[in-house]
Parts: C-alpha cells; structure tokens; sequence
C-alpha cells in the first residue's frame, strides 16, 4: 500500500495542521534533544512511535515527535490520523526495510536475539540511514556494543523499546547512547514519561552563555527608527529574554514584556527587540536579522543565568517607533551598541545593584555569568516600577536586575554575550571584520 503525500507533511514539523493547536506544536518540541549554541558534542535524538492507539500518536505529536511507524497492515491508521495531525508516516516492510511516503529507503529495522545478528548490526554501522536494533530481551549489551560501533559509522543507531524505562536505558547506553528511539507501545502515558525525561536530561545538560558585564556609556534618542516586536509562542518569566545587538560581536539581553506596568498589561510572550537591523541569537549558534524573522523562525530565549531555550516566533510588528541609541564598553575599551525603542516596558537584564556596586568599568568582566545549573527566580516589582530584580543562584545571591531603557544612566551595568563578530549567512565564519 503506497501512503498519498500529505501537502503539509516534512520531517521538520515547523507547521501546525489547521486542526492541531499552536501549543501542541509549539510547547517546547520535547521529544528532540536539540543541540546548543556552544555545545558541539550536542546531538539531536528523534523518537519515533509504533502504535495502534490514536491517543498514543496525540500524545507523541503534542510532545514534538514527527514521525510514526506503521506495519503494512496498519497503513490505514497512518491516512485517518493525517487528517487530524502533521506528522511523518513510515512504512515497515516484510524484509525489515522501512520506507517514506515516496517509497525511499530511510533505514530498516533488525531483530537481534544472538551473536550473528550483533555482527550484522554492527557492519550495518557503514551504512547510511537509521538502523533500528529490535533486542526484546537482549537489552544493554547490544546497546553498548552498537552504540561503540555506529559512533565512527555513517549510520544513525536506534533502539526499540516498549516503554519509557527501556527507551532511556537505549538514550544512556556508554553515556552518548543512541541517535533516538522507537518508542512501541499503546500507553500514552509512557509517551509522557520520555518526553519528561527528555526534557529533564535537556535541561540539566543545556550548557550556559557566559556573560560579559559592560558599562553603559551613551544612552541617547536617535530619532523615528522601523522596530521589530516579536512575539513568541512561548510565555517568558521574569529574567528571560532575547539576545540583540547591532553587532553580532555583542548581543545584549533584553527582557521580555512579562512584567507588570500602571501604563500597559504584561505580554509575557513579548519582545521588544530593537531595531530592524539588529542580530538576533538563534539556534546552533546562528544569528538572523530582527528583519527577518517572521511567523515560524525559530530564536533563542536566554535568562540571567545564561540558561538558552528555542522558542518559536508567532508574529513580528515593524512599526515607526522613537529610538534610543544604547552603548556600552566592555573591559577591554570596546564598545558595542543597540537600538531600543524609547519605553518604559523596553529593559535591558545586568547584574543587580549588590553585585554590580563592586565593580567597575575597568574589571567588568570579572562578573561573568554563572553555570547552567543555576536558577532563576524574581520578586515582584511595584506597581509602574521600571526595573525587576531577582536572584539568579541561590548558593551565591548572584542577582539581576532588568532596567527600563527610560531610565537606563551611563555607569550602570548590562549584560553582554560576546562571541565571533564575522558572519556569513547568519554562519560564524573565522574573518578578519572592522563594523563600528
């Protein structure tokens, strides 16, 4: 049975299906290890999911999961359940072959139950395309020796597993475990359980941005700028932001909308990012311009503790709006700058006034920021109040504060995320650059 292509069917599920909720989608792909902005070794882990039960395929697209795998016999669930949801459906056949919509071999799926079957999965580890071991009762040895044989090969190494528990024993085998998992169940809680673990291994092991702290030098209106407010499918928290600048060099932190105002209600989702030719941090360690972005991007999120997050992007405003030119001078003597719009509800995130009153503008990078593992949490600001302040590591009370660009003076301290300033394509490329 040939499966019809679905015209908004891709691997990558940056669309929504018109009958599928934004958030499903949108909540945060938990499914996926994504790699990170300065963390090479990060590799992305796909889970798949076999099952008869369309609570299970509900389950696993809300989680972020794009793709599906149905026996010939089961095609048939694979066309209803595209009418409610986007997702890739695979085909597994007699021969163990796994197959896309087109029919093209995209790996096969081997039953491993002795010694020879090891062998022929470890020579598989040359191939091209995903390897999907099926060891039902032969857990964690085969798991080991494939994980050490495909980690050289051209192959991707998959597990199947029946259940949250096994899935994780495959994602942990010799600590890289492998490229993802087929989850084979017709439990949607166990759906649930691996995407909580997923999101738990990804949160703990999320390298951080380490900050710079730059003193401001120059707050000063420029006059009627085009500026770029994006709006997230995601709900920031105090702290949280999006890293800008005019320079790729050096992106400042602006916070989010979230917190409260006499003037406007909150827009926890908000950024109001600064000028149209700004950088912005993207994912993997890219930088796009504010101009670009548009419904679908997809964009880093960053907090005081240099945590990053993706979050994707529901809508960009371009509007006429007054602007302040904001410099500041890192310790070095250089200086990098940003285009803010002239508001009370636009801040920049730096250290706390406990922290940043011991330095200096000549030792400002002595505060750096500190590692992922660290928290971040905020005390309500007063009503109409231009700035917010938290604390970013309980062990060391570490604070930040998030101060209006209204209200922004030279001498006080921000943030600044300092990296390769010469870009091509948004790529880091190593080039000798002069932008001021």
């Amino acid at each position: 049975m040939r499966l019809q292509p679905n015209s908004g069917l891709s691997g990558r599920t940056n669309e929504c299906h018109p009958n599928l909720p934004l958030w499903a989608w949108a909540a945060s792909k938990q499914l996926r290890i994504r790699a990170r902005h300065f963390c090479a070794s990060a590799v992305p882990r796909d889970v798949w999911v076999e099952t008869t039960n369309q609570a299970v395929l509900t389950a696993a697209v809300e989680a972020g999961c794009s793709r599906a795998l149905f026996k010939e016999d089961t095609l048939h669930l694979a066309q209803s359940w595209q009418q409610l949801a986007t997702f890739q459906a695979l085909s597994l056949q007699q021969d163990g072959s796994i197959l896309d919509q087109q029919e093209n071999k995209v790996g096969r799926l081997l039953k491993l139950s002795c010694k020879a079957d090891l062998q022929k999965a470890e020579a598989a580890a040359k191939d091209d395309g995903f390897l999907l071991m099926d060891a039902s009762d032969w857990k964690i040895i085969p798991a080991e020796n494939l994980v050490a044989a495909f980690q050289s090969g051209a192959g991707k190494l998959m597990g199947v597993a029946g259940c949250a528990a096994d899935a994780r024993v495959m994602l942990e085998a010799l600590e890289t475990g492998t490229a993802g998992v087929l989850l084979r169940t017709q439990d949607p809680l166990q759906v649930k359980q691996l995407a909580a673990y997923i999101a738990q291994r990804e949160a703990e092991g999320a390298p951080a941005f380490t900050y710079d702290v730059a003193t401001v030098t120059r707050v000063s209106p420029v006059g009627m700028c085009d500026r770029v407010c994006v709006d997230l499918c995601s709900l920031l928290q105090p702290g949280e932001g999006m890293l800008v600048g005019s320079f790729a060099r050096a992106l400042f932190l602006v916070h989010s909308e979230c917190m409260e105002s006499q003037y406007i209600n909150s827009r926890p989702f908000r950024v109001n990012a600064g000028a149209v030719h700004a950088y912005v941090q993207a994912p993997n360690g890219k930088t796009a311009y504010l101009s670009e972005l548009k419904s679908g991007a997809e964009v880093l999120v960053a907090d005081a503790a240099g945590r990053a997050k993706t979050a994707v992007v529901g809508r960009c405003k371009i509007e006429t709006r007054p602007m302040m030119l904001v410099e500041a001078e890192t310790a070095d003597g250089t200086r990098h700058s940003t285009l803010l719009q002239n508001a009370e509800t636009v801040r920049l995130i730096g250290p706390g006034s406990s922290s940043s009153s011991s330095s200096s503008s000549s030792s400002s990078s002595s505060s750096r920021s500190s590692s992922s593992s660290s928290s971040s949490s905020a005390s309500p600001s007063a009503p109409g109040g231009s700035s917010e302040a938290g604390t970013r590591s309980a062990g060391s009370q570490q604070s930040w504060q998030a101060v209006s660009v209204s209200e922004l003076q030279p001498g006080q301290k921000v943030y600044l995320l300092l990296q390769e300033a010469a870009r091509h394509t948004g790529i880091s490329i190593q080039e000798r650059i002069n932008e001021k």
